[in-house]
């Protein structure tokens, strides 16, 4: 497996080029929307899941220098995101299995997938010191929380309150100084002088490194209760707000099951909590204390408007889709279908969008 990796981490541009092409030569697979075709979906799940651990290995391309974030998450155990990624790539071939077995009663296997992943995105949240998930915890959030004071004082930190950089400096020297030390230390327990017992010069930068080591690379995690603690009210807010995006596609297909997919009870619903989780995240400045704001990164603002972006999908989604989408879409194919080349890619658009509006997982969101 080590020898597997060395290979990914050399070759890593072209393993990505690779997987990326393959993936988007399994969409013109023969029966790729028949229901009864399982094999293709079995194809393109087993490619999603090597190119997705063939990414892992690469964006845990070992460093000179090691972070240990909150989330404990290792390069040589199975992460979060990992399996969240996993899940995702075996959601659709386990539709078009459950379809095919068992017709309507697909619906308790797409339940169960969904459990599954708020489960594994709940986890990451809470172990993750409550950051906002990004792409549905498939993107660590390893940027430096705002929020956290205690992180705006570590070595090799760009504190943006100048009143802070005296002390920054004094981080940047103590960690060189203790650097080259340890370097030093590292030589002189090589000679004769220091591998004897009553050297006390090895044995002082050990104990020296022992105790800046954890401070310079380790993350703590933030507790619930010291989200609400600093925050307050904007703290409790935004967790649940967080909480409605992750359990939303479970809220959704859970009603899906009791009403069918073409009422609207489940559209809407689904629709409401997208919208109150949203409203709630968005608008947090109104909320509470100005004192207690809750500032976000540029990837969480770019998380932000990516979900945004994924209400376009109720467009998709039965029965707005059956009722409007489908007919605009296919009076404009008719308008364009004279015209020779534009007319013929038109109508395989068309034809895409009306089968990947067939599964559930493509138009999930989740």
């Amino acid at each position: 497996m080590e020898a597997y990796k060395q290979w990914v981490w050399r070759n890593r541009e072209y393993v990505h080029s690779m997987g990326s092409l393959a993936n988007g030569l399994t969409w013109l697979l023969p029966e790729k929307f028949s229901a009864s075709e399982i094999g293709p979906e079995a194809v393109t799940a087993f490619l999603g899941i090597f190119t997705t651990i063939n990414e892992h290995i690469i964006e845990t391309l070992p460093t000179a220098s090691a972070h240990v974030g909150p989330s404990g998450t290792d390069s040589s155990s199975l992460s979060y995101p990992l399996l969240i990624s996993i899940l995702k790539d075996l959601e659709t071939v386990v539709e078009v299995a459950a379809e095919h077995f068992y017709g309507d009663k697909k619906w308790n296997f797409i339940i169960l997938t969904e459990a599954m992943k708020a489960m594994i995105r709940l986890a990451l949240f809470r172990n993750t010191g409550y950051k906002m998930l990004l792409h549905g915890g498939e993107t660590p959030n390893d940027d430096k929380d705002p929020n956290q004071p205690e992180l705006q004082n570590r070595p090799g930190h760009l504190d943006r309150n100048h009143r802070l950089g005296n002390q920054q400096n004094h981080w940047n020297l103590e960690g060189r100084a203790m650097s080259a030390l340890s370097s030093f230390g590292q030589n002189a327990r090589t000679s004769p002088t220091a591998l004897s017992p009553t050297s006390g010069w090895s044995r002082r930068i050990q104990h020296q490194q022992a105790v800046i080591e954890p401070v310079m690379i380790k993350e703590k995690r933030r507790t619930l209760s010291e989200l609400v603690s600093e925050k307050g009210v904007k703290g409790a807010l935004f967790v649940m707000g967080e909480v409605l995006f992750i359990t939303r596609p479970l809220i959704y297909v859970l009603f899906i099951r009791r009403y069918g997919a073409r009422s609207w009870i489940p559209w809407a619903i689904s629709l409401s909590v997208d919208a109150l989780g949203m409203g709630i995240v968005s608008n947090l400045k109104l909320w509470g204390e100005q004192s207690r704001q809750i500032n976000f990164s540029q990837p969480e603002r770019d998380e932000l408007r990516r979900r945004k972006l994924l209400w376009a999908l109720y467009l998709m989604r039965d029965p707005f889709f059956t009722k409007y989408t489908r007919q605009k879409l296919e009076s404009s194919q008719k308008k364009v279908e004279p015209v020779p080349l534009i007319g013929f890619l038109t109508e395989k658009i068309v034809e895409l969008l009306v089968g990947a509006q067939s599964r559930y997982t493509y138009i999930s969101g989740s």
